[in-house]
């Protein structure tokens, strides 16, 4: 059994051993599950270890209810999963054969945002009591606070636009990350037990409840999709067309009106906005990867909290009953997304708006206009709440690809990258071994161009606009380098990870910031003779040299840069310069 193998018994022989309980009656116990939200009649949210407390006695209680303690976060604190399941049995949750599909909820990856936290609690009670009708073919499983450090960082200030709850979490994990642009690059303790979990249930359906900042209308609930062109082919298409429509129509015969996520910033939507790209450092884009259908719900940050909470509530009551329905649609529309990422098959990697296509909103908002500014002297954006307005307004919702490259047999990672394969296999990639020193054609990229964030973002200097020079090359493959074969069920995770020029590629994240710094250089003085010498023996190159000084009068007054040209030339500069180490095969 090779030690991966161990691992994964490891797990699910846990997992057995918990659920063993699970399949007897337990025994009667009588709980008060009112959660301080409404004892409170709307103002407050409950404390971590309350929320902890609740699901444990729920899960005492009722068979169908069951709480697990999984990987630590870096609060020091277990991240922890509930599932609704009233037909428990090991493999209707963590098998990958199973009979029903999962819908993933995700509450509290920004504390202060806790809308989600409340209203999955009363959601799990509810549908465990009987009050609401059981879903027949989804397992509904819920991580009650992802951010855990945030949750215990306890303050009533740090949501300065946000009307209630009375005390809130903050943003910032334990070690001050935003875990929302942490779900590709996984520097936390918190994404790396996301990604085992995740990859453990491979839910169907997932939501992350949020509330947003932003632009102020009429509306408690907005939704944010992940985008349907990025995420392809049929199944994009069915939630654009049926999964979304039919959530707002449920909603609105509820009387909860819902719109899309208001995309703007300081200004007024009349004018139009745009739906927002998802990239795979936000939870959506993530889950998105692994053909998952994703959305966030985003309630306005100004409506009372006892509000934005029901609406969450009644959101997640709709989409279940939808994602009931559908489920064998879904079900067989996700296994038949895999077919689209083929060997030779070209995967879009970077998109723009195509404002070809459009969809007009009937949107409520309020009339605004600039006044002078009592504090600054300069014009300051003021909303009237006394004139709402019903209006068309653009919505560009319809995005195209601008870059895309063909999808390689296989990646060819060297051992030394052991940190690039650890992220892999944690989410769910496998990777084989070279078994001997070869030699091989392959694909190699060098980088030729990229920005730098000259401002530090999430623990990092992200890079941007990275471009690339492909060439053929014979490689030598060593012995125990990792061959990862890319038709496997994570495809779509090793194109945007281990493609340089995807906006969220590791390369762009600084995985390979050594590369792009020249480790052997040369002593001018010294190299003088030596490259008279080099350019005398290979006259093409000579030839390009002097064209190269007749035609840039910079470069012909810059010694330094003529002498460092002449050894980019030569044998003499080291060839692990700029010189992406991952190669691609077969394509």
């Amino acid at each position: 059994m090779t030690r991966l193998s161990k691992i994964s018994y490891l797990f699910y022989a846990l997992f057995a051993i918990l659920l063993i309980s699970c399949n007897s009656k337990k025994e009667e116990k009588t709980h008060n599950f009112t959660t301080l939200f409404e004892e409170s009649k709307g103002l407050q949210t409950s404390k971590y270890h309350e929320i902890v407390s609740f699901y444990s006695k729920l899960s005492d209680s009722y068979n169908s209810v069951k709480m697990y303690e999984l990987d630590k976060t870096d609060s020091g604190e277990p991240l922890h999963l509930i599932t609704f399941n009233p037909n428990r049995t090991f493999e209707s949750e963590f098998s990958g054969d199973r009979d029903k599909n999962i819908l993933l909820i995700n509450n509290g990856i920004h504390p202060g945002e806790s809308d989600g936290i409340d209203a999955s609690m009363m959601l799990i009670r509810d549908l465990a009591n009987g009050q609401i009708k059981a879903p027949e073919n989804t397992i509904v499983a819920v991580i009650p606070v992802y951010n855990i450090g945030g949750a215990l960082n306890r303050n009533s200030t740090t949501r300065t636009n946000q009307n209630g709850p009375e005390e809130h979490g903050f943003r910032g994990n334990a070690r001050n990350y935003d875990l929302n642009r942490d779900f590709i690059k996984a520097d936390t303790k918190n994404a790396r037990a996301f990604a085992k979990i995740f990859n453990r249930l491979k839910p169907d359906l997932f939501i992350d409840n949020h509330v947003s900042n932003g632009a102020d209308y009429q509306y408690v609930l907005t939704h944010l999709f992940t985008q349907h062109n990025k995420l392809n082919g049929a199944l994009g298409n069915y939630l654009h067309t049926s999964l979304m429509p039919s959530l707002e129509d449920s909603l609105q015969q509820k009387n909860w009106d819902i719109t899309p996520y208001v995309n703007v910033f300081n200004r007024t939507p009349e004018k139009g906005f745009s739906q927002f790209m998802d990239s795979p450092r936000y939870s959506t884009g993530y889950t998105t990867l692994y053909n998952t259908l994703g959305m966030m719900v985003e309630t306005h940050m100004l409506k009372p909290y006892k509000n934005r909470v029901e609406g969450t509530y009644e959101l997640m009551k709709s989409f279940i009953n939808i994602a009931d329905k559908d489920a064998e649609v879904i079900k067989e529309l996700r296994k038949n997304a895999q077919t689209n990422y083929k060997v030779g098959n070209y995967y879009p990697i970077s998109w723009g708006i195509d404002s070809t296509q459009t969809t007009t909103l009937q949107f409520k908002g309020y009339e605004a206009e600039m006044i002078p500014s009592k504090v600054t002297n300069n014009d300051r954006l003021k909303y009237n709440r006394d004139k709402p307005f019903t209006k068309d307004v653009t919505y560009y919702n319809y995005f195209k690809p601008t870059d895309s490259i063909q999808i390689p047999s296989q990646y060819i990672i060297p051992e030394g990258y052991w940190n690039i394969v650890d992220l892999l296999k944690l989410n769910g990639i496998t990777c084989d071994r070279v078994q001997k020193d070869t030699i091989i054609t392959a694909e190699v990229y060098r980088i030729k161009e990229y920005k730098t964030f000259s401002n530090a973002y999430e623990g990092h200097y992200p890079h941007y606009n990275t471009r690339i020079e492909k060439t053929v090359e014979e490689v030598a493959v060593k012995k125990y380098d990792y061959v990862v074969n890319t038709q496997q069920r994570g495809v779509r995770y090793l194109l945007e990870t281990l493609e340089p020029t995807a906006p969220d590629s590791f390369f762009n994240w600084n995985f390979f910031d050594t590369i792009l710094q020249q480790k052997e250089g040369f002593s001018p003085y010294v190299w003088e003779d030596k490259a008279e010498e080099f350019l005398n023996n290979n006259p093409a190159i000579k030839a390009e040299f002097e064209e190269k000084k007749q035609n840039d009068v910079n470069f012909a007054k810059n010694w330094f840069a003529q002498l460092d040209w002449i050894h980019k030339k030569s044998p003499n500069y080291e060839k692990a310069h700029l010189r992406y180490p991952i190669i691609r095969v077969g394509s």
